[in-house]
């Protein structure tokens, strides 16, 4: 028997970031139904399931975009047969060119539909839009009490200009695909090694005191951590300062110095 055939209440949405209003909904269900529109930047791909507790189903976008609201209602019966209970936020739209929306699916699912209201975090309504707004910003940590969680990236260990270990301070150099990247600067962050997590400061942006180009560069606090290669996450926790030009690497190396003590008071 395939799983579906036992699900009685799913929800459904994009689901970028897995946010506040995003577990709203999923608190309600027993499954989730993700659509995958290829173009999520906060929690790309599976990563969503790392932050859902509960069965998730994909649909692709582009396998369903040509359906009718009709239509896209027949699937959901199909694939869930046992389907009871859909719940979906207040400005769901579904269907060929976004033709439904929650009074829609109330008039052609036969089942009870739970329509989630707006969610709002300190007067803020919480969308994925609003969020990537925030990070984008570099107001990380509002973004991080929005999302209800730290916001992470993931990217692969790359040479660096060398340039750190000898002049200033060992870092880790990262290269980083998809992801929504937040404003330049330095963040506390804490870095994942190994299924170790570690604090870390952490800078994103064009070293503009150095050779100008851009770089996403981790520098792990109080501890020697040799050779890594492969994939690493970061999670962040706090914005410190801009990213600045500074007048030769003495310079540099001080505001370094001085951002990993800032760092460590998180």
């Amino acid at each position: 028997m395939k799983l579906t055939n036992s699900i009685k209440s799913i929800a459904i949405g994009s689901f970028d970031g897995i946010h506040l209003g995003h577990q709203a909904l999923i608190d309600h269900a027993e499954a989730v139904v993700i659509i995958e529109r290829n173009y999520s930047v906060m929690t790309t791909g599976y990563r969503r399931t790392h932050y859902i507790d509960k069965p998730c189903f994909f649909y692709h976008l582009e396998k369903i975009k040509s359906l009718s609201a009709k239509d896209f209602i027949a699937k959901l019966s199909e694939d869930f047969p046992q389907l009871e209970t859909i719940v979906v936020g207040y400005d769901f739209e579904f269907g060929h060119k976004k033709e439904g929306n929650t009074a829609l699916l109330q008039e052609l699912f036969h089942g009870k539909v739970m329509v989630i209201k707006e969610v709002k975090y300190k007067d803020i309504s919480v969308h994925s839009r609003s969020i990537k707004e925030f990070i984008q910003n570099g107001e990380i940590e509002l973004a991080n009490e929005l999302l209800g969680h730290k916001y992470r990236i993931e990217g692969d260990v790359v040479a660096g200009q060398g340039l750190g270990k000898k002049e200033l301070v060992a870092t880790l150099n990262l290269r980083v695909r998809e992801y929504l990247l937040p404003k330049e600067g330095v963040y506390a962050t804490q870095t994942q090694i190994a299924n170790s997590w570690l604090p870390s400061v952490s800078f994103f942006g064009h070293r503009v005191t150095t050779d100008g180009s851009f770089a996403i560069e981790t520098h792990i606090l109080d501890k020697d951590i040799g050779v890594v290669t492969g994939k690493i996450e970061l999670e962040f926790i706090a914005f410190i300062r801009e990213n600045q030009k500074f007048e030769g690497l003495k310079a540099l190396k001080d505001a370094i110095y001085h951002d990993i003590k800032r760092a460590k008071e998180y």
